[in-house]
């Protein structure tokens, strides 16, 4: 077995919150798969107080006001009053946001916002730029080392704290990083949804490899689901930004009637949990949800990512309604942290969408993931860089990172398990059904590291969403559809690591 000692703290992952922590930092690595992320994606713009009328405070409280009361108050401020520092530092990057004519930061509303705060660039593209702006800047730093096209498998932990991870590239080879800190920014979990906005590679990988490392968890039932991703026969589906209904895009049944003013006083800019179950419903029903663009001006310019996605699935936004379905989007579960990434296992710190630091609670408010990305990636930076241990070498890592192929099968199986019983809407016996099934797709999903992960990360959602029997946020139970103030705190979980053979 190779195995390799960093001088300095490994990133894993080149998302928006990995770049920032490698950028934070003096020096680092950076372990990436290749593959295009969730950020790149991103076509909601990213919320920050940076307008005369608004402050961090007013954020703040419009970011607790749709969190299902369990968004935890300190790492929300941390997060508000960090958002204006974290656009001035993009914006001095070179980042492009979207301007008015008078050459102030454009700024739009999307659910849940009391003002108008969301910073776009090219319309839809936000993402994209921001992508664009942090590999450049990263590309432009020689201390930072990108160790391109591996994977990460699992963690190397020795007497409790983590001291690096095994590594394998598509070929198979395996290697063991060995480092002075370890940070996963590895994503969410929307593909292991049958229906999602999510890329491939957006697995979980990083949440399970935490948890058979024996990291805390938390709030692992909290699944958001987008409400307005196109119905068309692509993976991942194509999404339609909460931006347009800002814009005052409606939903519409299939006469043409508005239906969401008869679930919530602010109709389409409701929250997005709110939204998604009443898109549902509305399939469930047969009476069918569609987005009507046609009163947007200039759609193909303001909006060209929406634009090209409906042309290229056979649709003209201009002159028709566009079909919609929730879509599996963004995860608030996660390994647990503070607001500096810190994890309960010494030498593991996580960031991103991979994290549960209670900044979103049982609901995320539209266009705070970038900016958590972002913040949250600067403040790790800061806390590792004065808190590396010196490895080991003496660590131990679970054998199936070493002997298993990366394929199995059932993952797709399990895909559409999610989507039926543990999506939307959830009742205690389709949860029971799914708890079930995976029982039986266990022989075949371990047999492989693909299927090794769904499978960890569906039986969490799956058992953490039973536990809950009541209805908060991204959460929803038709046999439970109340919240129950006896249940208003958040979830967490210890599990125990798992058996391990020694890699020094």
């Amino acid at each position: 077995m190779v195995t390799r000692r960093l001088d300095n703290p490994l990133v894993i992952g080149s998302g928006v919150a990995g770049l920032s922590v490698a950028l934070g930092l003096p020096a680092s690595a950076v372990l990436t798969s290749g593959e295009v992320g969730s950020t790149w994606w991103a076509q909601g713009g990213i919320a920050a107080a940076v307008a005369a009328d608004d402050n961090p405070g007013i954020h703040a409280r419009d970011t607790l006001a749709v969190s299902g009361g369990l968004g935890v108050k300190r790492a929300v401020e941390a997060l508000t009053e960090g958002g204006a520092a974290a656009i001035r530092r993009l914006v001095e990057l070179g980042a492009r946001f979207d301007r008015t004519d008078g050459g102030d930061l454009a700024l739009s509303r999307e659910a849940g916002h009391s003002l108008r705060r969301v910073l776009h660039a090219d319309g839809d593209a936000t993402g994209r730029e921001v992508m664009r702006t942090l590999t450049a800047a990263v590309a432009a730093r020689p201390s930072i080392e990108v160790l391109a096209n591996w994977r990460a498998l699992d963690l190397v932990r020795s007497d409790g704290q983590i001291e690096g991870v095994v590594a394998a590239t598509d070929s198979g080879d395996r290697l063991v990083l060995l480092a002075p800190a370890v940070i996963l920014a590895t994503g969410g979990i929307g593909r292991v949804y049958r229906y999602t906005t999510n890329p491939p590679g957006v697995t979980g990988e990083g949440i399970a490899m935490a948890a058979r490392a024996g990291a805390r968890l938390a709030d692992l039932e909290f699944v958001q689901f987008h409400p307005t991703a196109l119905r068309a026969a692509t993976d991942p589906l194509p999404l339609l930004t909460e931006a347009l209904r800002g814009e005052g895009a409606l939903l519409v049944d299939e006469e043409g009637r508005r239906f969401m003013p008869y679930h919530h006083p602010d109709a389409e800019l409701a929250p997005r949990d709110v939204v998604a179950r009443a898109i549902f419903w509305q399939w469930d029903r047969q009476a069918g949800a569609y987005l009507d663009l046609r009163s947007i001006e200039a759609l193909a310019e303001h909006f060209p990512t929406v634009f090209a996605a409906a042309t290229a699935a056979g649709f003209d936004p201009a002159v028709e309604v566009l079909p919609v379905t929730p879509a599996a989007h963004y995860y608030m579960g996660g390994v647990d942290t503070d607001a500096d990434g810190r994890t309960s296992l010494p030498g593991l710190w996580v960031v991103g969408e991979a994290a549960s630091s209670g900044v979103h609670g049982a609901n995320r408010l539209a266009s705070n993931s970038l900016l958590e990305g972002l913040v949250f990636g600067a403040r790790v930076a800061t806390d590792v860089a004065s808190n590396s241990i010196d490895p080991s070498g003496n660590g131990e890592a679970p054998a199936a990172a070493f002997d298993l192929p990366l394929d199995s099968g059932a993952v797709e199986e399990v895909r559409d398990l999610m989507w039926d019983r543990v999506g939307v809407v959830r009742t205690g016996a389709g949860l029971w059904e799914a708890h079930q099934r995976l029982l039986d797709f266990h022989l075949q999903l371990s047999a492989g590291l693909d299927g090794r992960t769904a499978d960890d990360v569906a039986r969490m959602v799956v058992a953490a969403a039973l536990r809950r029997s009541e209805s908060r946020g991204g959460h929803y139970r038709a046999d439970y559809p109340e919240p129950d103030s006896f249940q208003a705190s958040r979830t967490l979980v210890e599990p125990s690591p798992v058996a391990s053979v020694r890699v020094g």
